[in-house]
């Protein structure tokens, strides 16, 4: 017969479980609204104990902002199989599982982290936590689209289509989460539609990126989402 006895949690095993449960309720409200409390109660503790392993809510967030921003940046791996279209929209399926599952942290994310008092070298320090954080996922990012160009070294106007296409979807993904008015679907299909439009305008003011946007869509199948826009863009014509 079970004797209730629940078993002791080593140091870094509570941290991690401290760091999760605050991730989740983080996930579902501002985490200015979010309470020691109720960490505590989620997790199944006291308060006290809470600030044994956290000096205090702002230190758990940083800890929970960087366990989100590894498994956002994660969400940008993708096997370097079939035509490139196809695999951007994976790529923005799990992006946008990710702004679907944890809508106000990462809202807080993208904006900065939660207030935190204006003056003090702690206030300069969150921040320049919190952006190092935004910074490493954009970085990311951007690394794992240019291997999927398969290109190390990117050239200046290259540089510019994909950081400005990182910030897009950034920008869709915060705009879309006040009020989901637009189909999620669509949008992960416009955002494909957009790298391959950013791409096709720097080609016109660039020779290596004309020449790079060929390779791109030499492989692209009759209904893959390159072929989509050329479609619905010819149907737009007189």
């Amino acid at each position: 017969m079970s004797t209730g006895v629940r078993r002791r949690m080593g140091v870094e095993e509570r941290r991690q479980q401290l760091i999760g449960v605050a991730l989740e309720l983080f996930s579902q409200r501002s985490p200015d609204e979010v309470s020691i409390d109720e960490i505590a109660s989620a997790a199944g503790i006291s308060r006290p104990l809470v600030y044994h392993y956290f000096p205090g809510k702002l230190s758990l967030y940083e800890a929970a902002l960087k366990r989100a921003a590894e498994d956002l940046a994660a969400r940008f791996d993708e096997p370097h199989e079939g035509p490139l279209g196809a695999r951007l929209l994976r790529v923005m399926g799990r992006f946008f599982d990710f702004v679907d599952e944890h809508g106000p942290g990462f809202s807080a994310l993208m904006r900065g982290g939660p207030a935190v008092p204006a003056d003090g070298v702690g206030s300069r320090e969150h921040a320049s936590a919190t952006n190092a954080l935004i910074d490493s996922v954009r970085q990311a990012a951007y690394v794992q689209i240019l291997s999927h160009l398969g290109v190390t070294d990117a050239p200046p106007r290259l540089e510019l289509v994909v950081r400005s296409w990182i910030s897009l979807a950034e920008s869709t993904a915060l705009i879309w989460l006040d009020g989901r008015r637009i189909p999620r679907a669509e949008l992960e299909v416009q955002l494909v539609h957009d790298f391959a439009a950013l791409a096709a305008v720097g080609a016109a003011y660039d020779e290596d990126m004309a020449a790079l946007l060929k390779e791109m869509v030499q492989d692209e199948p009759a209904d893959g989402p390159f072929a989509e826009l050329v479609g619905r863009l010819l149907s737009l014509a007189p």
